[in-house]
């Protein structure tokens, strides 16, 4: 990526793209299971990242740490979800949600880490804002 434009563009799309892919996860096919109340929990990650975007304005700085704490929340409903035995109740595999979870969480953060490389490539660093 030669510029903080370029860089940019590709985590807003990394990000919309797993957005997506997740909220069609959760409707169509169900992450816990076959889906239903259990992968409802899920909408947690919705909610870090619509109001981690809100407080960052869109700058690339302030939505790498959106999309940083939108990773961790993706494992953190993993984690409760498995530590709640929902996949024994559920008829879900551990090892497809742990999957699942490292896959979204890694989206997640490589659009995070997109962001961050953007601003460094704009110069907006906190030494520069001083």
């Amino acid at each position: 990526m030669k510029n903080a434009k370029t860089s940019y563009r590709l985590a807003v799309a990394v990000a919309l793209g797993t957005v997506l892919f997740l909220a069609f996860g959760i409707a169509a096919l169900g992450i816990i299971g076959d889906g239903g109340r259990a992968d409802r929990t899920y909408l947690a990650v919705f909610a870090v990242l619509v109001v981690g975007t809100i407080v960052a304005r869109l700058r690339p700085r302030g939505m790498a740490f959106a999309l940083a704490a939108t990773a961790v929340t993706q494992v953190l409903v993993a984690v409760a979800a498995l530590a709640s035995g929902l996949p024994d109740s559920e008829g879900a595999s551990v090892a497809d949600i742990l999957m699942l979870t490292v896959m979204y969480a890694g989206l997640f953060g490589l659009s995070g880490w997109l962001f961050w490389r953007s601003a460094q490539q704009s110069g907006v660093t906190a030494a520069s804002r001083a």
